[in-house]
């Protein structure tokens, strides 16, 4: 079972799961936000989407984190099954910023929307569900930050009927990332909210943001999401 927990610096989620977890996931992802160029207005937040799918793959790698947990084993048990087992099974992880595990939350609704008009049975289909059962999770943890109120108010976010994100200019996600890094833990933790009503909703600095954009990809003649701000992630975050 995929779990997510909030990090001591309150910088974003530490997430965590067995292989077969992380297996299925990645797999569901992959397969929900469809091929390259399926969904022509979301080619930048796809490529935001398998972002999140190399963090998992590394996880597999064992490149990323791990956890011994609990698996339900004691002397006891085991003298009952009459065998020797571990008492603890190794969940591999990684660690997402809050900005970008709110966007990815919030953009795969519409993916999943997208895949209802595609297939059959969507209320059967297994992929969706494990894409309903992350985003779950993450907002099971969103419970741990911020108040009831502010609780509801970003699940009606990512809880909608329509799409929203085609067309998004993702570079304002790593505008977020950035700010969002600068800020003490006390201030981070005051702020998630703020940050998921930013991307939500489409205000001034977006659409400044959004302009910038795209006088730059008219100016290189090149895709509005191959342009990228000068501003790196830094190598070793407290997270």
């Amino acid at each position: 079972m995929i779990f997510v927990k909030h990090t001591p610096n309150h910088a974003g989620v530490a997430i965590y799961g067995d292989c077969l977890d992380f297996e299925e996931l990645y797999d569901a992802l992959h397969d929900v936000v469809g091929k390259e160029n399926q969904y022509t207005a979301y080619q930048g937040v796809r490529m935001r989407v398998l972002g999140f799918c190399y963090e998992l793959r590394h996880a597999l790698m064992g490149n990323r984190e791990f956890e011994f947990v609990d698996n339900g084993m004691d002397e006891s048990r085991m003298k009952e099954l009459a065998m020797i087992t571990p008492k603890k099974n190794i969940y591999v992880g990684t660690h997402v910023l809050w900005p970008e595990i709110l966007f990815i939350i919030m953009c795969l609704s519409d993916f999943t929307l997208l895949r209802q008009k595609k297939i059959k049975y969507p209320e059967w289909d297994a992929n969706t569900a494990a894409v309903h059962k992350f985003q779950a999770a993450v907002v099971e943890c969103l419970k741990q930050v911020v108040t009831e109120v502010s609780h509801k108010r970003i699940l009606k976010m990512i809880s909608h009927d329509y799409t929203w994100f085609y067309g998004y200019t993702i570079q304002y996600i790593d505008i977020l990332n950035g700010r969002f890094l600068a800020m003490n833990k006390e201030k981070r933790l005051k702020s998630v909210p703020t940050i998921a009503k930013r991307i939500a909703e489409i205000g001034n600095e977006y659409r400044t943001v959004r302009e910038e954009v795209l006088e730059e990809a008219l100016k290189y003649n090149c895709p509005a999401d191959e342009i990228q701000y000068d501003w790196d992630y830094p190598e070793n975050i407290q997270w």
